[in-house]
């Protein structure tokens, strides 16, 4: 686990998947989502969320940890990540809101 100081960042997303509920599309985004980007050396505590609030529209959501900013950017510009973007989440992902959060 990361210690929480002031340049620890909690990256969180929370979306919603054009395929139909239960089915095995959105079981598999889930799962590649979960095993790609938490391959990334600089990605800590990743998870994989089912939102349950009757008071957004949204289904899921992935939470993850950074030590610092160089750390989060350089998941940004991870080859991994950016692939995951461009040809599952752009494609996939019918809508989504991204939260950062410090202490």
């Amino acid at each position: 686990m990361l210690e929480k100081n002031k340049d620890w960042i909690l990256h969180s997303v929370i979306f919603s998947l054009k395929h139909e509920r239960g089915s095995e599309r959105e079981r598999q985004f889930l799962e590649d989502g979960e095993r790609i980007l938490s391959s990334i050396e600089s990605v800590s505590e990743f998870q994989v969320l089912r939102q349950v609030s009757v008071k957004n529209e949204y289904d899921f959501g992935f939470s993850m940890e950074f030590a610092n900013q160089a750390d989060y950017e350089a998941y940004n510009t991870h080859p991994l990540h950016v692939s995951f973007v461009k040809e599952r989440w752009e494609t996939e992902v019918e809508r989504f809101l991204e939260i950062d959060y410090k202490k």
